[in-house]
């Protein structure tokens, strides 16, 4: 039954994704229209699903299973960020595509796949874990993600103009570029995505009673984040050839990489401080989930290329169909 319910989910997000390249085909959604729907979700539709989500999370964990629950999430995120660094290195990587595979090996769909998974396959009781890792993902998205992406982008503008200057013109220009990028960031810190993270821990907290108008409101509004998001994804697959998708074997590697060894060598690191089944499983459910859509959205507002990001995460969604039930096997 579990397996049947990872299949029912992997079949309605393709289901979904063919929507939105079909819509592009047939010029309903234009590549504008694309970049407008990404603002949307970025700053309205994602942080509402984000503080839904935890009006949803069903009967509350004691303060100490909660801050074991956090360390774990934390712990987690750290050995993605680890693996991020050193993936690209394992696998050979061009230097300048070091960003997508970081990307997309830190930042899971947590959200659309993440939550519903965590319900069917491990009950109400897990969706507070699985808000602690959409607040930690958010966190770093807004953060982490969005710096190493405008990084990303100094870079190629970099290269890009650096033309018959010295070779050490790019260099500097690359470095006044990270620091402008990190001022950037710094500065747009309070955004969206943190601020929603914040409300949303205060409200767990607090367990505050919001009015039902006001809830009500932001369940429609984060419930639309699921099809938007996915239309924005099929925009890409129908923009791209599916040789290209499946002709990148190291991809498959990164697959069995990110998607099994990780999170099954997390389960029995998660077992040497927590002997609580369900928060081990919970994250290593969130672990086990393929790329997530928020680093190609951001690269789209920010028109860097994201090939390498779509080829990502329409592959390893396709692979999850073998790899999430393999995870599930141990957890």
């Amino acid at each position: 039954m579990s397996i049947e319910i990872v299949l029912q989910q992997m079949a309605i997000i393709f289901i979904l994704i063919m929507t939105g390249a079909l819509l592009y085909s047939r010029s309903m959604i234009s590549d504008e229209t694309s970049k407008q729907i990404s603002a949307l979700i970025i700053n309205l539709c994602n942080p509402a699903l984000l503080i839904c989500s935890v009006f949803d999370a069903g009967p509350k964990a004691s303060n100490s299973d909660l801050l074991t629950g956090a360390f774990i999430v934390l712990l987690a995120y750290a050995v993605l960020i680890l693996c991020g660094h050193l993936i690209p290195h394992i696998l050979h990587i061009p230097g300048k595509d070091h960003f997508a595979y970081r990307l997309i090996t830190i930042y899971g769909n947590v959200g659309f796949i993440g939550i519903p998974l965590a319900m069917a396959l491990l009950g109400s009781g897990s969706l507070i874990y699985v808000s602690l890792n959409n607040l930690v993902y958010n966190i770093l998205i807004y953060t982490h993600g969005l710096s190493t992406i405008k990084a990303a982008a100094v870079e190629s503008t970099s290269c890009n103009l650096s033309g018959n200057a010295s070779p050490f013109a790019p260099k500097k220009e690359i470095a006044e570029g990270y620091a402008r990028a990190l001022l950037k960031v710094t500065k747009k810190f309070v955004n969206a995505g943190t601020v929603s993270a914040v409300i949303t821990i205060v409200l767990y907290i607090s367990d505050v009673s919001i009015p039902v108008l006001l809830s009500d409101t932001l369940t429609h509004v984060g419930r639309s984040t699921t099809f938007l998001s996915m239309l924005i994804l099929g925009v890409s697959v129908a923009q791209m050839p599916l040789s290209d998708i499946f002709s990148h074997k190291k991809l498959y590697v990164f697959a069995a990489l990110r998607m099994v060894i990780v999170p099954v060598l997390c389960v029995f690191l998660f077992r040497l401080f927590t002997d609580n089944v369900l928060i081990i499983s919970t994250t290593a459910l969130m672990l086990a989930v393929p790329a997530g859509n928020m680093p190609l959205i951001l690269c789209k507002q920010n028109n860097l290329d994201s090939a390498v990001i779509s080829r990502g995460i329409i592959l390893s969604t396709l692979l999850s169909f073998f790899t999430i039930p393999i995870v599930t096997l141990f957890v």
